[in-house]
């Protein structure tokens, strides 16, 4: 088929790699156009424009597609369908339009469970037994289009969000490849009304630490923003990212250091205690808790958070 790709991070490109490697015509791809990255802040391609330019594959980046002229590089390559994966723009009804078969898009949950910017992480941070990858025929909505093929995935207690991620990102290459090879067999099934949740755009305020929640809830938001955007805390009004830390049967004021020795760091929830493992202060690299404590000395009783 002539596919169009439309993707931006690595979870797109793995998709774009496996469509490419199963034989596909990719004549286009959309990405987001280059963005300061780094300490230089040096203008950065996105790991899906890598990935077309290996293989010679023309690269469009629009700063938006309001314009109708903006869609005229979609429109001259005559495509039989386009593919979506976090691509990171709206793609107007004219857009949709376009192909042959329409837009398929990638997305990494069981809709209509967690449409929107961040599936992977609100999963895991609301403690969802399992997750996966839903082919869906796109429309005007806010992943609303009907599911044209579903790939289910175990969420399991030691996921974060970095390894739900990658996993999905494999899983989300196999399922849009599957759909390529058979999609005129493919019937759109409708999203029910029931069970529609919406996944929020991760912010660094979603990921400060309530110690008042309790240690379950607390170490699977932990997990969740697990590389990004990092749970964090204060200790004496510094910034301290918690990498990793599990829920343990001890009671305190929420926020308490119970203790802080060659025992771990554990810190008191609203119910139960969590024992940091890993964390990070501002500036510095991650270490275990030990390594941690020996270069920082932390009373019991210390307060942590506001």
């Amino acid at each position: 088929m002539k596919v169009i790709f439309a993707g931006t991070p690595e979870f797109a490109r793995q998709a774009l790699a496996a469509i490419i490697a199963a034989g596909h015509e990719v004549v286009l791809v959309l990405t987001q156009p280059d963005r300061p990255s780094g300490r230089g802040m040096k203008l950065t391609p996105s790991p899906v424009k890598l990935e077309a330019q290996q293989h010679g594959i023309p690269v469009y980046q629009p700063e938006k597609l309001k314009d109708p002229a903006s869609h005229e590089p979609i429109r001259a390559v005559d495509a039989d369908v386009m593919v979506v994966a976090a691509y990171g723009l709206i793609l107007p009804q004219a857009v949709l339009d376009i192909p042959k078969h329409g837009c398929l898009n990638i997305h990494a949950s069981l809709l209509p469970r967690w449409r929107g910017a961040a599936p992977i992480q609100r999963a895991i941070e609301a403690g969802d037994a399992e997750t996966g990858i839903c082919i869906m025929q796109m429309e005007a909505g806010l992943d609303t289009g009907p599911v044209l093929l579903e790939k289910r995935m175990p969420i399991t207690g030691t996921d974060t969000g970095g390894s739900l991620h990658d996993n999905l990102a494999t899983l989300g290459a196999q399922a849009i490849v599957e759909a390529l090879s058979t999609l005129e067999f493919l019937k759109p099934v409708p999203q029910p009304e029931l069970g529609v949740t919406y996944a929020a755009k991760l912010a660094k305020e979603d990921a400060r630490i309530d110690w008042r929640l309790p240690a379950e809830h607390l170490t699977r938001k932990i997990r969740a923003f697990n590389p990004v955007p990092g749970a964090w805390t204060l200790l004496n009004g510094e910034t301290v990212k918690i990498w990793q830390a599990e829920a343990i049967a001890l009671k305190g004021s929420p926020g308490e250091v119970l203790r802080a020795d060659s025992g771990g760091l554990v810190v008191a929830c609203g119910e139960g205690a969590v024992k940091v493992t890993e964390l990070q202060k501002a500036g510095a690299r991650r270490m275990d808790a030990l390594t941690f404590l020996s270069g920082l000395k932390i009373p019991a009783g210390t307060q942590l958070g506001n």
